[in-house]
C-alpha cells in the first residue's frame, strides 16, 4: 500500500486549500508578504507535489509595498466550477498585536487554467478575512467569510457570515447574514454540501499550538448551524508529543474513487515545551478522513494528525523529476522556486541578462525596509540544510552591503555580508536583527580585499546556524559564533509572525540604489 508522508509540501507553505479537476490535484497556499503571491502545487497521485506557478503575478492584482511582516496574502481559497479556477484572497494591510483594526481587501480573481492568465480582481467586500467561494448545486455562488468585531469588550471573531455573489454583476449581493458565532477564535470558513446538508468547517483556536478544525452542519445555508458533537475533527492541542503540531486551517477533497482526504496545516517543532520553535514554519498535510454517522471523522479514529497515511487506492504513484537544488542562473526566467519582498523581482533590479549565467542584483533598500528590497530568497525544507552562492562584488561605501541572508521578516534575520570598512578594505562579516535589535558581531569582521570573488555559505544543523566563507570554494573557514537558528520562526519575538525560514542573496545601496553585485550560483 502507497503512503503519504507528511508533510507533503514542507516548508513554510500554510493554508492550503485543494482542488481536483479531473485527474488532477491542486493546491493554493498563502504567501503574506512574499512575491509572487499564492503559491500553486500540482500532484496526480496525492503523494508527490510540485510548485508549478503563481496566481498574483502582477502588482496590479496584488499591492504589498508597505505592508506589514506577516501582512499581506492570507489564507487563499482555491475551487474549479463552471469550467474555469476561482480563486479568492485577501490582502490584509493592517495587522499586528495590540492593534484593533483589520484593513482588508477581499477579491476574486478567476482563470481557464491554472497557470492563468489570471484575471485583473474584483473587490468583493473588507468585512473580514479567510473567505471562500461555495459554488452550490443550484448554480448560485456565496461568500463565507468571517467578520472582525474591533469594538471595545466584543469578541474580535464576530461570527461567520454568508452573502451571495452574482459573477454577471461582479458584486456581491443579498443580505449578509450571520449564521453561526462562537466564543473561540473561529476563521478560516468552507461550505460543503452532502445529503441533503450543508457543512461549514471552520479552523479554530488561533494559528499556534491551540489550533484545529470544528464543524457544523445546517439544512439550510443561511442556518441555523449545528455543532459537531465531537469538538474537534482534527486538532494537536492534546498532545505535545506529536510530529505534527498546530495541526488545523483544512479543506476536503475527494478522490475520482469516492475516497476524501483533507488538506491541513501543520507545524513540526524543534525543542519542548515552552522551548518548542518552528523554524520550517507551517506546512501542508494530508489525513484521509470518513463520514460517520452524518459526521466527518479521521479514517484512524480519534483527533490527531499522523505522519504517515494510506495514499488513495486507485492512483498509481506519479512521482515528478527531483526538484533542482542547484541554480546556475542560466535562465531568464527567474526560477520559479524563488521568491522576493513586496514586489516583482524584474530586470530592473534582478537582471539574468546584464552578465550571463550569472543573477546582478542592484542594490535598494535595507533589510528593514517595507517597501523596495533587493532581496531573493527560497524557503528552506529541512532543519538540517546548506546554502551556498559564490558572490562578485566590488562595494565603494559602507553603505553598499551584499551576501547571503538568513531570513524571517524585518526584524529578525542573520546576514553574512561584504562591505567596506572605513580604511577603504573589502570586508566580511555577521549582522543581525534580533526581533527589530540591530547588531554587528565585530569579532567576525576579515579583510578579504585580495578575494575576486566570494564564496558563502550557511548551515542549518536542527536549532544550530553556523556561516562559513571561503576565496575559492574549496577551503572553507567558519565565520562567527553558532547562531540560534530557532529565532527564526514563528515562535519567537513580538509581534504576529505566520510565514518561515527563507535563505536567500541580497544587496543594499543605501546612497544611491546602484552598487551592484553578481552571484555565479545557488545551492539549498
Amino acid at each position: 500500500m502507497h503512503q503519504i508522508e507528511n508533510p507533503v509540501i514542507r516548508g513554510f507553505n500554510p493554508d492550503p486549500s485543494i482542488v481536483r479537476v479531473g485527474d488532477d490535484y491542486y493546491i493554493a497556499n498563502s504567501t503574506f508578504e512574499w512575491w509572487p503571491g499564492v503559491a500553486l502545487h500540482h500532484s496526480r497521485d496525492l503523494v508527490h507535489w510540485r510548485l508549478i506557478g503563481h496566481a498574483l503575478t502582477r502588482e496590479s492584482q496584488l499591492r504589498l509595498r508597505g505592508i506589514a511582516d506577516s501582512g499581506g496574502v492570507w489564507a487563499p481559497s482555491l475551487s474549479h466550477h463552471d469550467g474555469q479556477f476561482w480563486l479568492i484572497y485577501t490582502n490584509v494591510r493592517t495587522c499586528g498585536m495590540g492593534r484593533p483594526f483589520k484593513d482588508v481587501g477581499i477579491y476574486l480573481t478567476t482563470a481557464p487554467s491554472i497557470l492563468g492568465p489570471w484575471s485583473e480582481p474584483v473587490v468583493l467586500n473588507t468585512i473580514g478575512f479567510d473567505p471562500s467561494l461555495f459554488h452550490d448545486e443550484d448554480g448560485k455562488k456565496w461568500l463565507v467569510n468571517m467578520i472582525w468585531d474591533f469594538r471595545k469588550g466584543r469578541n474580535k471573531f464576530g461570527g461567520i457570515v454568508v452573502q451571495e455573489y452574482d459573477h454577471e454583476r461582479r458584486q456581491l449581493v443579498g443580505p449578509i447574514t450571520n449564521v453561526l458565532q462562537k466564543k473561540v477564535l473561529t476563521e478560516g470558513p468552507n461550505l460543503y454540501r452532502r445529503d441533503g446538508w450543508y457543512y461549514l468547517m471552520l479552523a479554530e483556536g488561533g494559528t499556534g499550538w491551540n489550533h484545529g478544525i470544528s464543524m457544523a452542519r445546517s439544512r439550510r445555508i443561511t442556518g441555523p448551524y449545528e455543532l459537531d458533537p465531537q469538538a474537534s475533527v482534527l486538532t494537536s492541542r492534546d498532545n505535545a508529543s506529536l510530529t505534527l503540531q498546530k495541526a488545523g486551517h483544512g479543506e476536503l477533497v475527494q478522490t475520482p474513487g469516492g475516497e476524501w482526504y483533507l488538506v491541513h496545516l501543520a507545524s513540526r517543532p524543534l525543542g519542548t515545551g515552552e522551548n518548542r520553535r518552528c523554524i520550517l514554519g507551517r506546512e501542508t498535510c494530508l489525513q484521509r478522513v470518513e463520514w460517520k454517522e452524518g459526521w466527518l471523522r479521521l479514517a484512524q479514529g480519534g483527533t490527531a494528525p499522523l505522519v504517515n497515511v494510506a495514499a488513495p487506492l486507485e492512483l498509481a504513484p506519479s512521482p515528478w523529476p527531483a526538484a533542482p537544488v542547484r541554480d546556475d542562473f542560466d535562465g531568464p526566467p527567474l526560477d520559479v522556486g524563488w521568491s522576493s519582498l513586496r514586489g516583482p523581482a524584474d530586470e530592473t533590479w534582478a537582471s539574468l541578462s546584464a552578465r550571463p549565467g550569472w543573477l546582478r542584483l542592484r542594490g535598494r533598500e535595507s533589510l528593514h525596509s517595507l517597501y523596495f528590497q533587493t532581496l531573493v530568497a527560497r524557503r528552506i525544507t529541512s532543519v538540517v540544510c546548506t546554502a551556498e552562492t559564490k558572490m562578485n562584488f566590488a562595494p565603494k561605501h559602507f553603505m553598499h552591503m551584499a551576501g547571503l541572508v538568513c531570513y524571517y521578516d524585518t526584524k529578525t534575520q542573520y546576514y553574512l555580508r561584504a562591505t567596506v570598512d572605513d580604511a577603504g578594505r573589502k570586508v566580511l562579516g555577521v549582522v543581525l536583527s534580533d526581533d527589530g535589535r540591530y547588531d554587528e558581531l565585530e569579532e567576525t569582521q576579515q579583510d578579504v580585499s585580495d578575494w575576486p570573488d566570494i564564496y558563502l555559505r550557511a548551515e542549518f544543523d536542527r536549532s544550530n546556524l553556523q556561516f562559513s566563507a571561503s576565496s575559492n570554494g574549496h577551503e572553507w573557514q567558519k565565520l562567527g559564533p553558532v547562531l540560534d537558528a530557532t529565532k527564526l520562526s514563528d515562535d519567537y519575538g513580538t509581534g504576529l509572525h505566520f510565514t518561515g525560514t527563507l535563505v536567500g542573496i541580497c544587496v543594499q545601496d543605501l546612497a544611491e540604489h546602484k552598487a551592484t553585485a553578481d552571484f555565479d550560483y545557488f545551492v539549498l
